[in-house]
This record gives structure tokens, C-alpha cells and sequence, in this order.
């Protein structure tokens, strides 16, 4: 029996007689196929030569990464909840430790994601965890394996349980997305995947069509997303390095990085 296909450059995987011979993810300006040729690699030797690290952010976030740094290197990010815990976005690899842990903590009620570029092998998630995938409607074309755990949300916001809310953003993708988690911060935290990304040093915040080309958003679309978030609360944020935790003078630290694009 043919295995899945996974993309070595974004970890999305494919049926293995997809009917593209490249990446369509990756085949896009806000990605890129790797100067070599697009790359291919199996579940089997991602198991056998990766591995999940599990570290404790906060009483109810724990990071998940996988080592070593495989594709983009992105985290996902499992949110404890009184009424049901949430994945924000995914990881290409899933294990028996990880299942182990996450039951161990109550499962998963939702996956949820900020951008297709994490999407990953989300159908594996959901599988082995009966739970629902939240994807916003205005990025369902980059779905390339549909099923019954996948809903896909529309408007400008998705309001979950326990206050929790997905809110659409835009920007990076038409459906990049945030998820606003009322109960682990003082005015609320956010978890940004890269519809924010939080600079390494901490003072600037970028907002752009595609990160690895350096492509930019339009002035209106920057003055848009300005507008939006100016209304949504939060003094925390979490992005999708492991680098990419900021909890003092958020507003203020992007405020500052808009007006410089604007």
C-alpha cells in the first residue's frame, strides 16, 4: 500500500497519487520550491528520524516542535479549556507520546489554524482525536484532502467555547486567522501563527503577502488590518517560533510597526 507523500518544504501532506508533481502550497509567491526541485518524503521516515518536543509555556499552553527542525519549523500550540482543549494549527508529525500526553490532558475538542501553510497532516489529528477542524472558507482551495472533521467557517469571526474566538485577519492569506483566548491574560492572549510575526528582537511586528519572498500588502490592506485589530483586545501574543512569545507593551510595540508600514 502507497503511503502518504509529505512536502519537505511546508509538511503538507498529500494522497500519493496527487494529481501535481509539486508542492501547490509551495508553488505560490508566499512559499517557494526549493532551488533543487521539489522534495518528498514518506510518514514512515519522518517517525523514524524526527521526533515531537513537548515544553510548558503557561498553566494551559504547552508547545509541540518537531526535532529536529523539519520543513518550516513551525509549533503548534495546545490551549488547556475547561470545555475543551484546541490545537493551534499543526505539526507534519504525530506520535504515540504526543497522543499519549495530550489524552493525558483531556484530548483534543478542535483544531484550528491561521494559515494553510500548517496544515499539515491535520486529518491525522482529527482522526485520532474525533475532533473538528476549523479552517475559514476563504482559504478551502488550499484543501487538498477533504473530510468530515474539516468545518469551514465564514465572516469575521467564529466564536468556539469558554470565550474563545477565531477572528479573521487577512493579510498573509485571505482566511489568515487569529485565535483570541480571553482566560489566560489580563486583556486577553492571541495566538498569530504568521498572520502576525514577531520580529527576534521583540520591537516590531510584521504584516506581509509572503515572509519568504518579502512580498508586501497593499497600503489599504495594511490600513485594513490596522482598523481591525485597533478593536480586538489582548496584551499577549504568540507567534509560531518558539522566539515568537511577547507579553509586555504588545499594542504598543504594534501599533508602532504598522505605522511604519503605513
Amino acid at each position: 500500500m502507497e503511503q502518504l507523500k509529505i512536502c519537505g518544504t511546508c509538511g503538507t501532506h498529500y494522497l500519493p497519487h496527487a494529481s501535481s508533481d509539486v508542492c501547490e502550497i509551495c508553488n505560490d509567491d508566499r512559499q517557494y520550491i526549493p532551488d533543487g526541485g521539489q522534495i518528498w518524503i514518506t510518514p514512515d521516515q519522518l517517525q523514524r528520524n524526527n521526533s515531537v518536543r513537548l515544553h510548558k509555556l503557561h498553566e494551559r499552553v504547552y508547545e509541540l516542535q518537531i526535532k529536529p527542525t523539519f520543513a518550516i519549523g513551525q509549533r503548534a500550540l495546545l490551549i488547556l479549556s475547561d470545555q475543551g482543549n484546541i490545537l493551534w494549527d499543526c505539526i507534519p508529525l504525530l506520535n504515540e507520546p504526543t497522543i499519549s500526553f495530550i489524552k493525558t490532558h483531556g484530548g483534543l475538542k478542535a483544531i484550528a489554524f491561521s494559515h494553510p501553510h500548517y496544515y499539515s497532516n491535520m486529518n491525522d489529528w482529527a482522526e485520532v482525536f474525533d475532533c473538528k477542524i476549523y479552517i475559514h472558507q476563504n482559504d478551502e482551495q488550499w484543501i487538498f484532502n477533504m473530510n468530515n472533521h474539516i468545518n469551514l467557517w465564514t465572516g469575521q469571526e467564529k466564536k468556539l467555547w469558554d470565550g474563545i474566538r477565531l477572528i479573521n485577519i487577512g493579510g498573509h492569506f485571505p482566511g489568515s486567522s487569529i485565535l483570541h483566548v480571553p482566560f489566560l491574560s489580563k486583556e486577553g492572549t492571541v495566538f498569530c501563527g504568521d498572520t502576525l510575526a514577531i520580529a527576534p528582537n521583540k520591537k516590531h511586528i510584521a504584516v506581509m503577502y509572503s515572509y519568504p519572498n518579502r512580498i508586501p500588502l497593499s497600503l489599504q490592506e495594511m490600513n485594513r488590518i490596522k482598523n481591525r485589530l485597533d478593536k480586538i483586545p489582548f496584551d499577549s501574543l504568540y507567534g509560531f517560533y518558539s522566539d515568537q512569545n511577547l507579553s509586555e507593551d504588545v499594542k504598543k510595540i504594534l501599533a508602532a510597526s504598522l505605522h511604519q508600514y503605513i
